[in-house]
């Protein structure tokens, strides 16, 4: 079959090659990818936790063609949006735990469910680690990328005040019809503090994120886009009193329960529902890899990059 692998020395180091055929394990299911969606950090750092000829990928979507050994997961025939911490999404076929995926109703494209699993779960996990966010202000940095997209739509749908922060205006555009209350560029420019922060940026976005918090307040560092380290004069922050909170968000962390699955399942249903929307900015054949990845990491896409695998659906 043919998959896109690592290759250091191809345009944004993929290059579409044949591989070995995915062998399922009891509790996996064979799956024909039809979509997959690309995810910044997966691009940004595969030199750091990828090998050449590694196949890539984390989110994929298709239709199962061989159930499960076990008996766990669909049924062959079920049209599937599937994530896998071992990479292997961006070929033309995937075995994935069952755990880890969820069935799409006809009525959603594979495309669009494809957009969900890395960034929508993780924008999912990342708020709710907040607590409750009803009538409380809540920034969103990197607001106009994949994970910051999905992470307004969820915060303004829990009932919160959404400060959407961007890189310039045109980075903006859509956020206010996803629930956004406000939009700035940059948080050295919201004027009243937070209750809670998600932050995609890191570097100088994250320290001057935390310094906003109102008291109790909490930060979920959840990445690096910026790639900058960061910096935060905690002996100021203690001279200006308050309790506040930074925390490392990881996405996997076993309390969240085993398996993307359920958090993919009420995601799917929100997208079924018309209360979700995927914000694929750029889609298309997966013989386009190289350009898509390279305008998401030079920040030409607002939302998702969409790969079609098959003929679209």
């Amino acid at each position: 079959m043919r998959a896109l692998v690592y290759t250091p020395e191809a345009p944004a180091g993929l290059r579409l090659s044949t591989v070995p055929e995915p062998m399922p394990h009891d509790s996996q299911v064979l799956i024909e990818v039809h979509a997959v969606s690309l995810n910044f950090a997966e691009l940004a750092f595969k030199a750091d936790r990828a090998r050449p000829g590694t196949i890539l990928g984390l989110d994929a979507a298709g239709i199962v063609i061989q159930a499960a050994a076990d008996g766990s997961g669909p049924p062959a025939g079920a049209r599937v949006v599937t994530f896998g911490w071992a990479s292997g999404a961006w070929a033309e076929r995937r075995a994935a735990d069952t755990a880890e995926l969820a069935v799409v109703p006809d009525s959603v494209g594979l495309a669009s469910a494809s957009a969900l699993p890395a960034a929508g779960v993780t924008a999912l996990r990342a708020l709710r680690q907040l607590g409750s966010v009803v009538g409380r202000r809540v920034l969103i940095t990197g607001a106009s990328g994949g994970v910051g997209r999905f992470a307004v739509q969820l915060a303004a749908h829990a009932g919160a005040h959404v400060v959407a922060s961007v890189g310039s205006h045109a980075r903006g555009e859509g956020l206010r019809e996803l629930g956004a209350d406000e939009i700035v560029i940059g948080p050295q420019n919201v004027t009243a503090p937070v209750f809670g922060v998600l932050d995609n940026v890191g570097g100088t976005q994250l320290a001057k994120a935390f310094s906003l918090l109102e008291d109790g307040g909490c930060v979920q560092s959840i990445g690096m886009a910026s790639r900058e380290l960061t910096t935060i004069d905690f002996e100021q922050e203690r001279l200006n009193g308050g309790r506040k909170r930074l925390e490392s968000f990881m996405v996997g962390n076993p309390g969240f329960g085993p398996g993307f699955g359920p958090d993919l399942a009420y995601l799917v249903r929100l997208l079924e529902n018309k209360a979700l929307d995927p914000q694929i900015g750029w889609r298309g054949s997966w013989e386009c890899a190289s350009e898509a990845a390279e305008a998401l990491l030079v920040r030409r896409v607002l939302g998702k990059a969409v790969l079609d695998v098959r003929a679209k659906r």
